[in-house]
C-alpha cells in the first residue's frame, strides 16, 4: 500500500476551502459529555494534520473542561498545527503505537485518516488501549465503495484502484470493531448530484487530495488535461458525481 507524504503538502493542504467548511460541531462529543458528568475531559484528535478538527471544537466547546490532544506522524502538518493552536497538547506519533498510557482517553476523533494505516488491526488495538472504560471512538471518514462515480474517479481512474487497496468497507470495519469489544454504531450518508467541472479544476491542479499523490505522474497528467479540456470546450460542463461518507460511533465497553 502506497503512503501519502504529508509533509510534502502541508503548506497548500488547508487551501482546499471543503476541508474547513465541511467540519461541523461534534455533536457526538457534546452527547458523551452531556452523558458522563466528569470534573475533566481529555479529547484526542487521532492523525489532527493541521488542526482543522480542533479549530473547530474549541471554539465551540470554550465552556467545557476539556483538555485537548493532537497526535500526527507528520513533523510538518503539527507545525501548522500549532500556528492554530496554542491551547492543546501535541505530540508526534503514529496510530499504531501511540504514546500514551492505557485509558488515557474519553473521546477519540479520528477523521479522514484511518485508510493511512499500514497496520490498522494494531491501530484498532491502540485505540481500544488508550480509550477508557465507556469512552468513544469517532471513525469519520469517506465511503470509497459508495461513491464509485465520484468527480476524482471519474477523470483519474487509476485512483480508484489505490483507494481499494487503502480503505476498509463497512462490514470489514464494523467486525474489526465489534472483535475487539466495541459496541459499533456506523452510518452511510450519500449524496449523488451535477457538479459543474470548473469548480473543482483548481482542486486537482493543486493535488492534494491524498490519492492524488499517490498515482503515478503520467496518470495524474492525463486526467488533468482531460479536466482542463472539458472546462476549456464548455465552462458550464458537468458531470454526475457521487459522494459518500462512513460515520461509526464505538464505545468500549
Amino acid at each position: 500500500m502506497k503512503i501519502t507524504n504529508y509533509s510534502s503538502i502541508a503548506d497548500k493542504y488547508d487551501k482546499n476551502q471543503y476541508r474547513s467548511e465541511e467540519i461541523r460541531f461534534d455533536q457526538d462529543l457534546r452527547e458523551y459529555i452531556d452523558n458522563h458528568q466528569q470534573s475533566e475531559y481529555h479529547v484526542l484528535d487521532l492523525s489532527c494534520g493541521t488542526g482543522l478538527y480542533l479549530v473547530k471544537q474549541m471554539k465551540a466547546f470554550v465552556d467545557y473542561p476539556i483538555r485537548w490532544h493532537g497526535i500526527d506522524a507528520s513533523e510538518a502538518m503539527l507545525t501548522k498545527a500549532k500556528e492554530k493552536i496554542d491551547q492543546a497538547i501535541f505530540v508526534k506519533g503514529y496510530a499504531e503505537n501511540m504514546p500514551y498510557q492505557p485509558g488515557t482517553f474519553d473521546f477519540i476523533s479520528n477523521n479522514y485518516a484511518f485508510h493511512h494505516y499500514g497496520k490498522k488491526e494494531q491501530a484498532l488495538k491502540e485505540i481500544e488501549r488508550v480509550l477508557r472504560i465507556g469512552g468513544i471512538y469517532k471513525y469519520h471518514n469517506i465511503a470509497i465503495h459508495d461513491m464509485t462515480k465520484w468527480w476524482v474517479y471519474h477523470y483519474f481512474p487509476s485512483a480508484h484502484y489505490e483507494d481499494l487497496k487503502r480503505f476498509w468497507n463497512k462490514e470489514v470495519l464494523f467486525h474489526e470493531l465489534t472483535a475487539r469489544g466495541f459496541q459499533a454504531n456506523l452510518k452511510i450518508e450519500y449524496k449523488m448530484e451535477e457538479l459543474k467541472v470548473a469548480d473543482y479544476l483548481h482542486f486537482a491542479e493543486n493535488r492534494d487530495i491524498s490519492v492524488l499523490t499517490l498515482i503515478n505522474d503520467s496518470d495524474y497528467h492525463e486526467g488533468l488535461e482531460r479536466m482542463r479540456f472539458d472546462v476549456n470546450k464548455n465552462p458550464e460542463k458537468t458531470i454526475p458525481t457521487d459522494f459518500a461518507e462512513m460515520f461509526c460511533i464505538a464505545q468500549k465497553i
